[in-house]
C-alpha cells in the first residue's frame, strides 16, 4: 500500500493565469475565486488573535511566495490550488501553532511540486521553516529498487523529521485532514486507497499523539469512503434514533444537573453522540445489530479540580446504579497518549446504559488537542508537561529504532507495531508506571527500560513469582527484571517480543555480534544448494557482478549474511545463479549445471520469515497444490496453482516461476478465508463463531454484507487452521449449524 501517494485531491491542471501587478507579483491576499473555499482573510484574522505583527508579516510573505509558486494550478474540484495550503494553515491556526509552523503549512508543497530548492527557503524564511517543509516533502526524485522501498523510505523520512520536531506531523495531519474532507471528487478506487492508508497510518498516529478531535474525524471520513453503504445505512439509523431518544437524553441531562448542583460543584455537562465509526466498530466486534447498541450517547462532566472529579463520580453513582466492571480510572493511570478522565457506565432511565466521562478543564484541553495543547495553552500545567514528556520519549524511541534498523521496510514494520492504540500499564518494583502495547511480554518491558537491560536479561519476576521471558503482561503487573552482564540476546527472542524497540534492538545485536558466523553459514548453505545443481561454489567475477546488480545486496558477504540469518533462501539464490549462467553461454562452467526441471521442488514450511511469503490473494494452506513466484528482491511468493492472479502474472513472466512443495512437519497455523450465507436471525453469528472455536480454529477477521431484500447475510471470516483436512472438517461442522445455508472457501 502506498503510504505517501501524491495527495489525490490535488490536480496540476493549468488554468488561465490571474491578473498580476505591475511588479509581476500576484495581488496581496487575492481571494480564491471558487466560493466556499479556504480564505486567506479568515486565516489572517485567526492568526491576529495570538501572533505578533512581526510574525504576521512573515506569514504574509510565505503566503505570497506560495501563491506565486502555485499560480496556474487547480485542484480536482476546480478550486485554485492555493486554497489547499490556506486550509491546512487554518487547521494549524486552530491549534495556535507558532508562526514557523503556519509558514511551513503554507509552503508545504513547494519543494515537492514546484522544485523549489531547500536552500532558497532557508534564505527567504530561515532554516527552521525550511526543515519543516523538507520533512513534509516526499522522496519522489530518488529512484528505489521497488515501490515498497519507496513507500517505506517516505514514511521513515516523515517520522524521523517528526522525532526532531513534532510540528512536522501536526502539519501533515492537518494536510491529510483537509484532503480527506475534500475527497468526494475522486473516483471510488482512489477514495478507498487513500481512506485505507489514512485508517492504517494517520489515524493511529493522531491517537498516539492524543489529537482526539482529528482522530475521530479521520476515522469517520475514512469509514465513509471505505464502506459508503454501511456509513449511509448507519447514519440514517442514528438520525431516526435521535428522535426516539431525545426525551431520554433530556431527562438524563436535567437529572444530572440537578444532582451535581445539590452537591455544590462547579461543573459543565453536555451530551454527545458517539462517532459513526465507533458505533460500527462496536457492532462488528461484539456482533450486535444497531438496535442492540444502547449506549450511542455519552455525557461529559467537566469540573474544576481532580478531587471534585471523584466527588462528581460519587454523586452520579448515587443518582444511577453503576454497571459492574464498567469503571475505569484514567486519572490515576493516564493513557499512553496523555489522556485522563474517569469513565463509568450507569443504568439510566428505562434500563438504558449511559456512559459518563468526568475530567477537569485542563484534562479536557489535553483530551481534545493532545500534544498540540503545548501550543494552545502554555500554562506549564503538570498534566501537559507529562504529556510532552511521554511524547518526547516515544519520538526518542523512533530515533533508537532508526539507529538499529537495517532498512526502511524493517523500520516501517517496527514503528507500525508501536502505533496500536490499546495499551497495558505495568509497574516497576519502585512503583513507576510503564505503558506498553497490548500483548507485550516481560522482555518487551526490559527493553522499554533500556536497551542494555534488555540485552542482558536472564529472568523476570512478575508479581514476585518467577516467569518465562515470553510471559504476556497484564494491567497492574509488578515486573522485576533479572540481568547478567554475560548474557546476550537469543534469535528465539524475535519469535515473541511485541514492541518495535525490542525487535529492532535484538536484530541489531544479532547482526553486529554474529555477522562473521552468518557469513560462514550462508556460504556453506549456498555451496550446498549450488552442489545440488552441479555448480561449483567458486563463482566467476562476471556472475558475482551480475548477481549483485540484480539484487539489493551490496556485496557477496552481505548476500551470504542474508542467507545465514534466513533473509534469503539458498535454493532461490542458487536458482538465480543458474539463470544467469543459462542466459549467457560464456558464463557456463565446463560441468553442465542441472536445469530447474530436474531439481527437486523447494520445500515450504511456512516459517521461513521474509524469504517466503504466502500470497494474500489466494492464501495457500498445506494440502493445496502450490507454485512459487520469484520476486526481483529474491523473495519467494507462494500461490495456489489455481490462483487467477498468479496465472495472469505467470503468463507475462513464465521464467520467474518454480516448483514448490509443502514440508512434512508444519507446526503453525495458516490463514484461510471462508464465506457463509446465513439467515438474518437473532443469535446466528454467535452460533457460527462458537462452532469455529469448537472446531479448533481462530478467527482473525469478520466481515458482513446484508441483503435485506432476501433476509440473508453474507459473512466473510479469515480463520487460522492447520491444513485442508482441518478446513474440510470445519466446513462440515458449519453446514450443520441452524440458519447456515452455504459455506465455501473464498478464492482469489
Amino acid at each position: 500500500m502506498n503510504l505517501f501517494p501524491p495527495d489525490s485531491t490535488n490536480s496540476r491542471n493549468p488554468v488561465a493565469p490571474r491578473e498580476r501587478r505591475a511588479d509581476n507579483r500576484p495581488p496581496d491576499f487575492a481571494e480564491p475565486v471558487a466560493p466556499g473555499v479556504a480564505s486567506v482573510t479568515q486565516l489572517i484574522a485567526k492568526l491576529s488573535e495570538y501572533l505578533t505583527p512581526a510574525e504576521l508579516k512573515k506569514v504574509k510573505e510565505a503566503y505570497r511566495f506560495s501563491d506565486e509558486m502555485h499560480l496556474g494550478q487547480v485542484r480536482k474540484s476546480g478550486e485554485p490550488y492555493i486554497s489547499h495550503p490556506i486550509a491546512v494553515a487554518e487547521i494549524c491556526a486552530e491549534w495556535k501553532l507558532d508562526a514557523q509552523a503556519i509558514m511551513a503549512a503554507l509552503l508545504h508543497d513547494v519543494i515537492e511540486d514546484q522544485d523549489v530548492k531547500k536552500d532558497e527557503l532557508i534564505e527567504r524564511f530561515g532554516a527552521q521553516v525550511a526543515n519543516l517543509v523538507d520533512g513534509l516533502s516526499k522522496l519522489e526524485k530518488i529512484e528505489f529498487q521497488s515501490q515498497l522501498e519507496a513507500q517505506a523510505e517516505n514514511f521513515r523520512k516523515m517520522l524521523l523529521a517528526m522525532a526532531s520536531d513534532v510540528r512536522v506531523i501536526l502539519i501533515k495531519l492537518a494536510d491529510r485532514l483537509h484532503n480527506m474532507r475534500t475527497l468526494g471528487v475522486m473516483v471510488p478506487a482512489k477514495k478507498r486507497r487513500i481512506a485505507g492508508e489514512t485508517m492504517e497510518v494517520y489515524v493511529p498516529i493522531a491517537h498516539r499523539l492524543g489529537l482526539n478531535n482529528i482522530y475521530r474525524e479521520l476515522q469517520d471520513l475514512s469509514f465513509s469512503h471505505l464502506y459508503p453503504l454501511r456509513y449511509q445505512t448507519l447514519s440514517k439509523a442514528i438520525k431516526a434514533a435521535r428522535g426516539n431518544r431525545r426525551e431520554v437524553v433530556k431527562k438524563i441531562l436535567e437529572a444530572v444537573k440537578a444532582q451535581l448542583e445539590s452537591s455544590g460543584l462547579q461543573f459543565e455537562v453536555d451530551g454527545r453522540e458517539k462517532t459513526l465509526y465507533g458505533i460500527y466498530k462496536k457492532m462488528r466486534n461484539k456482533h450486535l445489530s444497531f438496535s442492540q447498541v444502547l449506549d450511542v450517547y455519552g455525557f461529559r462532566v467537566v469540573v474544576d479540580s481532580v478531587p471534585n472529579c471523584y466527588v462528581a463520580l460519587g454523586t452520579l453513582h448515587a443518582l444511577y446504579k453503576p454497571m459492574p466492571g464498567k469503571f475505569k480510572d484514567y486519572i490515576a493511570i493516564g493513557k499512553i497518549n496523555g489522556y485522563q478522565s474517569l469513565h463509568t457506565t450507569l443504568i439510566g432511565p428505562y434500563g438504558t446504559p449511559v456512559e459518563f466521562q468526568i475530567r477537569t478543564q485542563e484534562m479536557h484541553r489535553t483530551a481534545e488537542s493532545g500534544v498540540a495543547a503545548h501550543w494552545l495553552y502554555k500554562t506549564g500545567d503538570s498534566n501537559i508537561t507529562d504529556l510532552q514528556h511521554r511524547t518526547h520519549a516515544w519520538l526518542q524511541s523512533l530515533l533508537d529504532i532508526q539507529q538499529q534498523t537495517g532498512d526502511s521496510a524493517e523500520f516501517l514494520e517496527h514503528v507500525k507495531v508501536d502505533l496500536f492504540p490499546d495499551s497495558v500499564y505495568v509497574f516497576t518494583p519502585k512503583s513507576k508506571i510503564i505503558a506498553l502495547p497490548r500483548g507485550a511480554t516481560a522482555l518487551d518491558f526490559a527493553y522499554s527500560i533500556h536497551t542494555g537491560i534488555g540485552d542482558h536479561t536472564v529472568g523476570v519476576k512478575i508479581n514476585n513469582e518467577d516467569q518465562p521471558l515470553r510471559t504476556e503482561l497484564h494491567n497492574g503487573d509488578i515486573v522485576e527484571i533479572i540481568t547478567n552482564p554475560e548474557s546476550r540476546p537469543s534469535p528465539t527472542w524475535l519469535t515473541f517480543v511485541r514492541t518495535g524497540k525490542a525487535r529492532s534492538a535484538i536484530r541489531h545485536h544479532l547482526r553486529a555480534i554474529d555477522v562473521n558466523e552468518s557469513v560462514e553459514l550462508g556460504q556453506e548453505l549456498l555451496a550446498q544448494a549450488l552442489a545440488v545443481r552441479n555448480i561449483k561454489p567458486e563463482l566467476s567475477d562476471a556472475v558475482i557482478e551480475r548477481l549483485l546488480a540484480e539484487t539489493s545486496a551490496k556485496s557477496l558477504e552481505e548476500m551470504y549474511a542474508d542467507i545465514g540469518i534466513g533473509k534469503r533462501m539458498p535454493a532461490l539464490v542458487a536458482r538465480h545463479i543458474f539463470g544467469l549462467m543459462e542466459g549467457d553461454p560464456e558464463l557456463l562452467p565446463s560441468n553442465k549445471p542441472i536445469p530447474s526441471s530436474e531439481i527437486a521442488p523447494v520445500t515450504i514450511y511456512g516459517s521461513e520469515g521474509v524469504a517466503v511469503q504466502l500470497a494474500p490473494c489466494c492464501l495457500p494452506i498445506p494440502g493445496d497444490q502450490i507454485t512459487g513466484q520469484l520476486r526481483r528482491d529474491q523473495a519467494l511468493v507462494v500461490h495456489t496453482c489455481d490462483c487467477l492472479p498468479a496465472k495472469r502474472i505467470q503468463a507475462k513472466e513464465p521464467d520467474r516461476w518454480i516448483a514448490v512443495q509443502w514440508g512434512d512437519e508444519l507446526n503453525r497455523r495458516f490463514d484461510c478465508r471462508i464465506r457463509l450465507l446465513i439467515n438474518n436471525e437473532k443469535g446466528i453469528l454467535a452460533r457460527v463463531a462458537a462452532e469455529i472455536g469448537e472446531s479448533d480454529a481462530n478467527i482473525t477477521y469478520v466481515g458482513m454484507d446484508e441483503d435485506d431484500e432476501h433476509s440473508m447475510t453474507q459473512l466473510r471470516f479469515t480463520i487460522q487452521i492447520k491444513d485442508r483436512v482441518h478446513l474440510a472438517q470445519l466446513i462440515r461442522n458449519l453446514r450443520r449449524v441452524a440458519g447456515v445455508n452455504r459455506v465455501e472457501r473464498e478464492r482469489s
